[in-house]
């Protein structure tokens, strides 16, 4: 993100539609007593993907965007409501014609990408006559009544629909959680109906007991408080823990030297408190559920922290958090062991979807079972028609023999002798004196007998 580092907090909307920010690295290095290197000037730095399905077409826009002086000036002056109104994207109409025209093709190709992949879609449930215009409405980051030009409305269009699916990312995420969870204790309890009942004791009282050992942790501090901070400082930085300082902490902790803690840099923050609750090495401890866990910290952080929901913290806003009293008196944090992720109810409804889908899977199953066996039933029968014509063919050959009749070929030709192969009496009459057959056109004189008397 060094090529954007000049623009202030305004402009850094934009990056939080369109997530400009960088991946952070390990907290573990300490920035005081190591000499920062300097970046090479136009060198690009790549960002974390946002997992959005137009993800390639957005960083391109951006690039291109980036080349346009004008509009750089214009993101350099632009507030958060001009930039969420769509008046920033009214100026794409004063952009140079070279980056209108790059444009326009970066929004033809991404027109073929989704046409392709809605034919893909409809080619494999076997449909016909796909309306492309029609199903491209469902993508709503570019106008796809346009489908050659990029105008003022494409970028409107792109920045709202990032916006808009990058704050219900969280949401997504924690839905597909609980069913992974679920699915998990399915799976669990499907397997017990397997075994009789002393192997099912034992299952169930192994799972206690792991259940056990994984709630078995040290306290987890609240994420952002002042003891999880303090911690941070002192065993990944290396620092006297008396001597903690907010503002230090901060620009430690800004690893690209931005201005701003993005969301990678402070799920790295949570390093020390995910390592008390799992280990990798250890059975009992799902690497899905830390995953889950450092997001859900750096979630209730961005909630608290960050004031203008851009996506990004501030010093301003780091420093504003730190006077707070939840701050200085939190509470310990609730791991996900200690939560009730779903209710008996909610597991009851996500199994009898998916006992639905495994009906429809079986129906479905079942149907191309019998279209396999109509399908091998028809070859039978052609390879049985194919091999009474053989018989026959091979039946009508042997009657020819048998009637002193040549062969017939393939196509039921008869075969012809080559020339000199004529039977005894089947030769040709050539006129005496030669056996070539005469010109044509000409006219045999008949021969004279000698033993006529003249008178």
């Amino acid at each position: 993100m060094k090529r954007l580092s000049v623009l202030p907090q305004q402009c850094l909307l934009l990056m939080t539609c369109l997530l400009m920010a960088l991946e952070a690295v390990p907290i573990d290095i300490d920035k005081t007593k190591v000499k920062a290197e300097g970046q090479v000037e136009g060198e690009k730095v790549e960002n974390p993907d946002t997992g959005l399905y137009y993800d390639e077409y957005l960083r391109q826009v951006i690039d291109v965007l980036e080349t346009d002086k004008h509009f750089r000036e214009k993101l350099q002056t632009a507030d958060i409501e001009e930039i969420k109104s769509g008046k920033l994207s009214r100026e794409l109409d004063l952009v140079s014609h070279h980056v209108r025209t790059r444009l326009d093709e970066l929004k033809r190709q991404e027109v073929a990408r989704l046409r392709m992949l809605i034919k893909a879609k409809m080619d494999s449930v076997q449909d016909t006559g796909i309306d492309h215009q029609a199903l491209l409405k469902q993508f709503e980051h570019l106008n796809h009544q346009n489908p050659d030009t990029f105008e003022p409305k494409d970028l409107d269009m792109l920045i709202k629909a990032a916006t808009s699916d990058l704050e219900n990312y969280d949401k997504t995420r924690h839905e597909e959680f609980k069913k992974y969870e679920m699915m998990k204790e399915h799976e669990r309890r499907e397997y017990l109906k397997t075994l009789d009942e002393e192997k099912r004791k034992r299952e169930e009282s192994k799972f206690e007991e792991m259940k056990k050992k994984h709630g078995d942790h040290p306290k987890v501090h609240h994420p952002g408080s002042k003891d999880q901070l303090k911690e941070v400082w002192e065993e990944a930085d290396g620092l006297d823990p008396n001597e903690f300082d907010p503002k230090t902490f901060f620009k430690l902790h800004d690893v690209n030297n931005d201005g701003f803690l993005d969301e990678q840099e402070l799920e790295a923050l949570f390093t020390k408190e995910l390592e008390k609750v799992y280990d990798p090495k250890n059975e009992e401890d799902d690497m899905v559920e830390m995953e889950e866990e450092r997001l859900r910290m750096r979630e209730h952080v961005m909630n608290e922290v960050d004031i203008n929901k851009d996506r990004l913290v501030t010093l301003e806003e780091f420093l504003r958090a730190t006077e707070k009293k939840e701050f200085l008196e939190p509470d310990s944090w609730e791991t996900l062991d200690q939560q009730q992720l779903f209710t008996e109810d909610e597991l009851k409804e996500f199994e009898n979807h998916i006992s639905q889908q495994e009906d429809e899977l079986r129906k479905k199953a079942e149907e191309l079972q019998k279209q396999k066996e109509e399908l091998q039933r028809q070859h039978d029968q052609l390879q049985a028609q194919k091999q009474e014509l053989q018989q026959v063919v091979k039946q009508m050959e042997q009657k020819k023999l048998q009637q002193g009749n040549p062969p017939a070929g393939p196509g039921g030709e008869l075969k012809i002798q080559p020339p000199g192969e004529h039977k005894a009496g089947d030769a040709p009459q050539h006129p005496a004196g030669g056996d070539q057959p005469l010109p044509p056109g000409h006219v045999q004189e008949p021969a004279v007998r000698t033993d006529q008397v003249h008178p």
